[in-house]
C-alpha cells in the first residue's frame, strides 16, 4: 500500500537525469586511461582535414570562465618556421640539461622531450586573457581563470584526438616570449601550449616518462581528502590515517633476492667478504628492490627538514637562532658545504621548512610545509602538540612519496635547525633508555659549563614528559622538533615506497629510533652514513643495528655525510651487476 508519506516523497523529489550508456562510459573511461603525451613513434602521414576539424571542435567545446572562450588555435604546417620553433626548443632543452644534477641528467639524457619536425602539423593553443571584456563573469577575483580555461581546451583536443588515433606531445621546453615573437603572434596573447600532432605506430603502454623511470602515477588514494585537508579516503571507503596506512604498507626485504645476491656475491672474481660492508650494502639493496643484481639507486635526492626549537631560550647553543635561516638560503642557493658535496654526486637537494621562525623567501627547491614558526620549549610543556606532530609526520611522509614518484631511487636525509641537537638529545636518551649525560654531545661546539648545562636541560625535558621507549609518538611529540617528525615520516614513506635511504647524523637516527620502534622492518631500507661526533649516534646505530659507512668526524649536519656516502652505496649495487663471475672470466676458484 503507498502511504501518505511515500506519495508525498515521490511527488517531491526532483527528476535526475540518468547516466549515459555503459557503452559509453566504458569507451569514455577507455580514452582517458589511454591518453598519453607522444614524443617518439609518430608517422607523417598526413591529418585529414575532416579529422582535424572534429578534434578541433571537441577543443572549442570545452568550459571556459564567464564564457569567454579565451583560446584560439594555431596550425602550423610551415617546415621552415617548425625549423625555428625546433631550433628554440632545443636552446631551451639544452639550458635545462645543464641546471640537472648528474643522475638526473643521465636520465633526462635518453629522453625525447619534442617531436616538433616529426609530425605532419604543429597546433599552437593561445589564451586572451582580456576576451569577454572587464565584466567577464568569473575572472575579476582571479585572472588566471583564463589560461586555466584554455587548459580545459587543450584536454579536450587531446582526449578527441586519441579517439581518432593521433598522438599528441605537448612541448613545454620554450621561453614564451621568445615563442611568441617567433610565431608573430601578438603582444596580447599568451601561449598556453604547444602541440605536435600526428598519427603513430603504436600507443605506448603507460605514459613514456613512467617507462623511463623519470617519473611514476600517485595513486588515486594520495590525493583525495574530505573536507578537511589531510583527511583522506576514496569515495565510499573507509577513513584512513596516512601514518598507519603508510606503517601497514612497509612490508620485510625479498628473502629470495636476498638470497640470489648473496650467492652471486660469492661468484664474482674476489675472495669471499674482501669488499667488507660493499657486500652487504649490495645484499641489502637486492631485498630492498627484490631484484637481483639490484638497479644503481640513482637519482639521489637529498631532502633538508628545517626547523627552529623552543629549547633554544634555555640557551644550549651559542649561535643566534636566525642562522637557521641563513643556512636555509645557503642550502638553497647552492653555496652551503652540502649542497657543493651534492653536486659533486649529482643529488638533487629540497630544504623543507617544517617550522622556521622567519620566510623563506619563494624559490627553486624550496619545499614550505611550515607546521608553526619553531616549537613550544620542551622544558615547559611539549614541544609539539599531538596534532602538530602527526601533521609533521604526514609531511614527511608526502616529501618521500612525490620524491620516490618523481622517479628519485635514493634518499638521503638533511637537516637544519640551531639546538636541534637537544631534542636529537632527548631523543636517543629516551628511546635508549640512556641518562641524558651519555647523549648529550657539543652541537654547535660549545664548552664544557655549557654541554653540562645542555644535559642538564635534556635530562629536564624527559624527567616532565615521562619520555621514554613506550611511546614512541608521546615521546616525538614531547621532546622532538618539526624537522624530527618530519624525517620520520620521510623514513616511514621511503621503506613504505621500498626506497633505500641513507641516514646523515644524529638528527636523523634520533629520529629512525622513533620510526623503527613505530614500523621495525622499516630499519632494514636504511643505511647509517657516518659516525659523527655526536655521542648519541653510536646509541642510535647500535639500537638499530646498523654499521655506519663512513668515520669522517664529520658534525656540519645538513645532510653532508649521506651525501658523502651517496658513491658506496651505488659502488655496491654497480659491482654486483657488473663485476665479473668466475665462470664469465674463466678463473679458476680456490680449492676447498
Amino acid at each position: 500500500m503507498t502511504t501518505l508519506a511515500s506519495s508525498r516523497n515521490a511527488q517531491s523529489a526532483p527528476d535526475v537525469t540518468p547516466p549515459m550508456s555503459e557503452e559509453a562510459r566504458a569507451a569514455f573511461a577507455e580514452v582517458v586511461a589511454n591518453r598519453r603525451d607522444i614524443r617518439s613513434g609518430f608517422t607523417m602521414d598526413p591529418v585529414d582535414d575532416e579529422v582535424l576539424l572534429r578534434v578541433l571542435s571537441a577543443a572549442h567545446q570545452a568550459p571556459s570562465v564567464g564564457f569567454s572562450q579565451p583560446w584560439d588555435f594555431l596550425v602550423l604546417r610551415d617546415l621552415e618556421a617548425r625549423t625555428r620553433v625546433q631550433a628554440l626548443a632545443a636552446a631551451q632543452r639544452d639550458a635545462f640539461a645543464a641546471s640537472l644534477p648528474g643522475g638526473r641528467a643521465r636520465q633526462f639524457d635518453g629522453l625525447k622531450v619534442e617531436a616538433i619536425l616529426s609530425t605532419p602539423l604543429n597546433v599552437v593553443v593561445t589564451c586572451d586573457s582580456t576576451r569577454g571584456g572587464p565584466y567577464t563573469l568569473g575572472r575579476h577575483a582571479d585572472p588566471r581563470m583564463a589560461p586555466f580555461s584554455v587548459a580545459c581546451a587543450v584536454q579536450n583536443l587531446w582526449l578527441a584526438a586519441r579517439t581518432e588515433g593521433l598522438g599528441v606531445g605537448w612541448v613545454s621546453f620554450f621561453d614564451p616570449d621568445e615563442l611568441r615573437d617567433e610565431l608573430g603572434l601578438p603582444d596580447h596573447l599568451d601561449v598556453v601550449a604547444f602541440l605536435c600532432v600526428g598519427h603513430v605506430d603504436e600507443f605506448p603502454p603507460a605514459p613514456e616518462l613512467a617507462l623511463s623511470g623519470w617519473a611514476r602515477r600517485r595513486p588515486l588514494a594520495w590525493a583525495v581528502h574530505h573536507d578537511t585537508w589531510g583527511e583522506r579516503r576514496l569515495p565510499g571507503g573507509e577513513p584512513m590515517s596516512l601514518v598507519d596506512e603508510t606503517i601497514a604498507a612497509i612490508e620485510p626485504p625479498d628473502e629470495s633476492a636476498r638470497e640470489a645476491a648473496l650467492a652471486r656475491q660469492g661468484r664474482l672474481i674476489k675472495p669471499a667478504g674482501s669488499l667488507g660492508e660493499l657486500e652487504d650494502i649490495s645484499v641489502r639493496l637486492a631485498g630492498i628492490t627484490g631484484e637481483c643484481p639490484p638497479p644503481v639507486p640513482e637519482p639521489a635526492a637529498l631532502a633538508v627538514f628545517a626547523g627552529d626549537h623552543g629549547v633554544y631560550d634555555q640557551g644550549v647553543t651559542a649561535w643566534p637562532q636566525e642562522v637557521t635561516m641563513q643556512m636555509a638560503l645557503g642550502v638553497l642557493d647552492g653555496g652551503a658545504m652540502t649542497s657543493v658535496l651534492a653536486r659533486g654526486v649529482g643529488a638533487e637537494v629540497a630544504v623543507v621548512d617544517m617550522g622556521v621562525k622567519g620566510d623563506l623567501p619563494e624559490q627553486p627547491g624550496l619545499l614550505v610545509r611550515k607546521i608553526a614558526r619553531g616549537t613550544a620549549d620542551m622544558t615547559q610543556s611539549p614541544a609539539m602538540t599531538p596534532e602538530e606532530c602527526t601533521r609533521a609526520i604526514e609531511v614527511g611522509i608526502d616529501v618521500a612519496r612525490d620524491l620516490v614518484a618523481q622517479g628519485n631511487r635514493l634518499l638521503l636525509t638533511g637537516d637544519l635547525g640551531l639546538a636541534n641537537t637537544t631534542p636529537s638529545a632527548a631523543l636517543v636518551a629516551a628511546m635508549t633508555e640512556r641518562p641524558a649525560a651519555e647523549a648529550t654531545g657539543r652541537g654547535t661546539g660549545i664548552d664544557d659549563a655549557m654541554l653540562a648545562h645542555k644535559a642538564q636541560v635534556v635530562q629536564r625535558a624527559i624527567d616532565l614528559h615521562g619520555a621514554s621507549p613506550e611511546d614512541p609518538r608521546a615521546t616525538l611529540a614531547a621532546v622532538g622538533g618539526f624537522e624530527h617528525a618530519g624525517l620520520v615520516g620521510f623514513l616511514l614513506g621511503a621503506a613504505a615506497q621500498r626506497t633505500p635511504v641513507v641516514l646523515d647524523g644524529v638528527i636523523a637516527l634520533s629520529a629512525a629510533l622513533v620510526a623503527a620502534a613505530l614500523a621495525p622492518d622499516a630499519r632494514d631500507y636504511w643505511f647509517a652514513a657516518h659516525h659523527s661526533t655526536e655521542p648519541a649516534c653510536r646509541y642510535a646505530t647500535e639500537k638499530l643495528g646498523l654499521r655506519p659507512l663512513l668515520d669522517l668526524g664529520l658534525r656540519l649536519g645538513e645532510g653532508s655525510g649521506a651525501v658523502c656516502a651517496v658513491p658506496l652505496v651505488q659502488g655496491a649495487a654497480r659491482v654486483l651487476a657488473e663485476g665479473a663471475t668466475f665462470e664469465d672470466a674463466g678463473v679458476s676458484e680456490r680449492d676447498e
